[in-house]
């Protein structure tokens, strides 16, 4: 098969940044995907439906012209979000989910949730209205190893959410690990899992070779072949409960290549091309549409987008930096070649 139609695939998991970095990052999300949620990790975060509002019109101001993206923002929890805030995201046409974020668990998350159990109150809200949680599943516990943070978490946390809230429609993003796979596969209620381009590529001795790779350091960390191997099956397997979230993450070249780099990946640029590959490789490339395209909106309650896009097997390759104003950012498989192409 060296050409595919598929329905505009959307991402349930979006880093835009802000400032002048969003007019080089929003173009290549706009290109391939009709509507993308965007996390609220901003400095100060996206707290209330007037800041999600405010973030909301400078994405569409970067947005190329004749573009119908569709940012679908989100709420950033903290330990003061109240009830109030949740019903107001509800009634709003444009707030489709809740950020948790344990503190200090990643890029900008200092802001998040300390202790889960003081949000309960807001999180039954959530579950009153329907309005989805989506979770950074892991604990930070210094004495816990980073690898098994997302296990842990699991097993302290979402198993007590799941069973607390039965009605409440949560998202396990960017699951890393055969422990998050299981959980999804079996756990009881509304419940899915989003899965990043880079955990389906690759496994933790990316983060080595030749040298530390900067560009591949991403949190939650890439684990162990088996747990790639796990991801890969439950995307390519056709389960409703897994949908396409990238989690690209765009930092200048500079910030990733430093004594205490940043973490995150920037797939957006070839992100759709490059799950055509893992999609091949696993001999699924039928079930790409299901994973890229219809699962998320199903999850979300929205009708998946009704035109299409083409991809064609034409090889070609990365730039090695792409300009962001005065920056540079290094995109996911910089200077090499890339398989699929999408067909403008």
């Amino acid at each position: 098969m060296n050409r595919i139609r598929i329905r505009r695939p959307d991402d349930w998991h979006l880093h835009l940044r802000d400032g002048a970095m969003l007019n080089t990052v929003v173009p290549a999300t706009a290109r391939n995907f009709g509507r993308a949620i965007v996390m609220p990790n901003l400095k100060p975060p996206v707290r209330t439906v007037a800041d999600a509002a405010a973030y909301r019109e400078r994405i569409l101001a970067a947005c190329p012209a004749g573009s119908d993206f569709e940012p679908l923002m989100t709420l950033y929890l903290t330990e003061t979000t109240s009830v109030d805030d949740i019903r107001q995201a509800a009634e709003s046409e444009f707030v489709h989910a809740v950020k948790y974020y344990p503190a200090g668990a990643t890029t900008n998350s200092d802001s998040g949730v300390r202790e889960l159990e003081r949000v309960y109150p807001v999180i039954e809200a959530m579950e009153k209205h329907g309005l989805p949680l989506l979770m950074h599943g892991e604990v930070t516990d210094s004495d816990i190893d980073v690898f098994d943070r997302e296990a842990v978490f699991i097993e302290r946390h979402l198993e007590k959410l799941r069973s607390t809230f039965p009605g409440l429609k949560m998202v396990l993003e960017h699951a890393t690990t055969s422990d998050a796979i299981d959980f999804v596969q079996s756990a009881p209620g509304p419940i899915a899992a989003t899965i990043t381009v880079h955990h389906l590529m690759f496994n933790r001795n990316a983060l080595f070779e030749g040298g530390l790779r900067p560009h591949h350091y991403c949190l939650p960390l890439i684990k162990r072949e088996r747990h790639r191997q796990a991801l890969v099956v439950a995307a390519t397997s056709g389960n409703e409960r897994y949908f396409l979230g990238t989690d690209s993450a765009p930092h200048p070249k500079h910030a990733k290549e430093s004594d205490c780099g940043c973490a995150g990946v920037y797939s957006a640029p070839a992100a759709i091309e490059l799950y055509a590959e893992v999609f091949e490789a696993a001999g699924a490339l039928d079930r790409l549409e299901a994973f890229a395209s219809l699962n998320g909106p199903a999850f979300y309650g929205l009708a998946p987008n009704e035109d299409t896009i083409e991809l064609e097997r034409t090889p070609w390759q990365m730039e090695r930096e792409l300009t962001a104003d005065d920056d540079t950012i290094v995109p996911l498989r910089a200077g090499s070649e890339i398989v699929w192409r999408r067909v403008d």
